[in-house]
């Protein structure tokens, strides 16, 4: 099939944005109210209007309002502007979650220019080579010194910062701007922000969204969960703000909704529960091993939980136990969120957690969803899909369909209600022996276990078999410790998998390592493993466990 002529957008430093879905179908979304058609900023700039003292954000320093924070937007979009940055080009924002991180990425908005946030953290590979890639103008950081040497990346002209430039392109955004600022109209359709997702790739993929999908699309899913009516909603986002899943902070609760938005610096879970009685959130949103964590704590004296609706899961499957202990703990729904940065997004908020809902009918408000014939694999499109990947013409063409559609990689089916249940990576397999073993199937039999709190699976080499399994696992505070010997017979009795599929290896862990994006980290657990077996060496037969 040839594929459809797509618009295309050239930031000032030559990178291409190109939009994969038929311009038809971005309109058509738009005529039936998906898409509000109108750019972050200005949906920004009217919840501004009609509520100026509703509180935009609570963060560590307290809360600032609608008033407060657009004063704040608009005098880092002057002070940007000063420096020549505009609607055409790529300015990259790494601060810390709360104010100053939402205030950045609206001011970047405001600006027509499309914002890359990406959390902060140890390490300046993966900074380096998403700033070398998109060829961003500019970068906005909380100190100038957590900030890339720009001699690696001669398309980076200013560091912006909050305090003193340390830095020989360092610009202080703290100081007065010489004329304020006045936004223009920008092209809903154009892109806005750029996702980043570690996914399977080498380097980390950045995916272009528009500002119709963003506050059209992605907006939509939080309506959904709120019943429609999102006005009210105040949301706390554990996750960081500049990963895919914390993209429903600024862009989504603050400017698409205008709603209140409740973050931390970093996920602790005392401090989050603390933020439960003190500034009652309806909503919670959290990758499973952080609700988790919230739900294990015991109840503090005074807490108070009648502000709270619902605890929201995504960015990995959640676990039936986890579910269950969130809800005994919380007494609220827990919805689980089938997305991704990719563009696909399905959850449960009409059907519940049952085994035989799966994650829920999918949402054409968002993205319809369909099941490829043979490969299984879930496909999907809609008001939410982004535009292309950015400086990466293989992945789009190993990922989006002709017409649009995103291959998202994982295999799924539709049932008789023409609700998605979601069956694992198609990719994300351990080979042992020559044969396939899926570590989703065996992380979700292991979750049911009364002394796994937390499970993940991975391959570990081997010399003789290529690979073997390892389950990796955290047991619930007062248990006594597992053995390899109950996982792999419960595996096999009581949850009826095959005797290839047991893992041959045990790593027990006081904490699951947790990446950037508060996912758990595979590739330390498989470091840590394979590390554990070639100290105490691979077994040919039976077993392994390791502390």
């Amino acid at each position: 099939m040839t594929r459809v002529p797509a618009s295309v957008w050239t930031s000032s430093a030559g990178v291409e944005i190109r939009d994969l879905v038929p311009a038809t179908l971005r309109r058509s979304w738009v005529a039936r109210g998906h898409c509000p058609d109108r750019d972050l900023y200005s949906l920004f700039a009217a919840h501004v209007r009609a509520h100026p003292t509703r509180t935009a954000v609570v963060d560590t320093e307290g809360s600032v309002d609608y008033a407060r924070l657009d004063a704040d937007v608009r005098h880092l979009a002057a002070r940007l502007a000063e420096h020549g940055l505009g609607a055409r080009d790529v300015i990259a924002v790494r601060v810390p979650n709360g104010r100053r991180a939402v205030a950045a990425e609206l001011a970047v908005a405001a600006l027509g220019a499309v914002a890359l946030p990406y959390p902060p953290g140890h390490g300046s590979r993966g900074p380096a080579s998403l700033l070398a890639r998109s060829r961003a103008r500019a970068v906005i950081v909380e100190d100038a010194r957590d900030a890339v040497p720009e001699a690696r990346l001669p398309h980076l002209e200013a560091v912006f910062s909050w305090g003193e430039p340390h830095h020989p392109a360092g610009v202080c955004l703290t100081a007065p701007a010489r004329r304020p600022f006045r936004p223009r109209p920008v092209d809903a359709e154009a892109p806005a922000r750029i996702l980043v997702s570690s996914g399977s790739e080498a380097e980390p993929k950045m995916v272009a969204y528009s500002h119709n999908a963003m506050a059209g699309g992605r907006a939509n899913y939080l309506r959904a969960l709120a019943g429609g009516d999102a006005d009210g909603m105040r949301n706390l986002v554990l996750v960081p703000l500049a990963s895919s899943f914390g993209s429903l902070g600024t862009s989504v609760t603050v400017a698409a909704l205008g709603a209140t938005l409740l973050v931390q610096d970093a996920f602790d879970p005392r401090e989050a529960l603390r933020m439960l009685t003190a500034h009652r959130p309806t909503h919670v949103f959290g990758v499973p091993t952080m609700l988790r964590r919230l739900a294990e704590r015991p109840p503090a004296p005074g807490e108070d939980l009648s502000g709270l609706r619902a605890l929201v899961s995504s960015g990995a499957a959640l676990p039936g136990a986890t579910a269950e202990l969130c809800a005994r703990r919380f007494g609220r729904p827990v919805v689980t969120v089938y997305g991704s940065s990719d563009g696909v997004n399905c959850h449960t908020a009409a059907t519940g957690l049952a085994p035989d809902t799966g994650t829920g009918l999918p949402d054409p408000a968002v993205a319809d969803i369909r099941v490829a014939p043979g490969t299984g694999e879930i496909h999907a499109r809609g008001p939410m899909t982004p535009l292309c990947y950015v400086a990466a013409p293989d992945l789009d063409a190993r990922y989006r369909t002709p017409d649009g559609w995103v291959r998202t990689g994982d295999r799924g089916r539709l049932d008789a209600h023409g609700r998605l249940h979601v069956l694992g990576r198609l990719k994300q397999i351990v080979v042992r022996g020559g044969y396939n073993i899926s570590p989703a199937e065996v992380e979700q039999a292991l979750a049911a276990h009364p002394s796994v709190a937390e499970a993940a699976c991975v391959g570990v080499p081997d010399d003789e078999l290529g690979e073997r399994l390892c389950a990796c696992v955290r047991e619930p505070p007062g248990v006594p410790a597992v053995t390899l010997g109950d996982l792999t017979g419960f595996l096999e009795t009581a949850c009826g998998l095959e005797r290839r599929k047991l893992p041959e290896l045990l790593l027990r862990v006081p904490e699951m390592p947790l990446g950037p994006t508060g996912k758990i980290c595979r590739p330390t657990l498989a470091r840590l493993a394979a590390t554990g077996a070639a100290r105490s060496g691979v077994p040919h037969t039976g077993g392994h466990e390791h502390p």
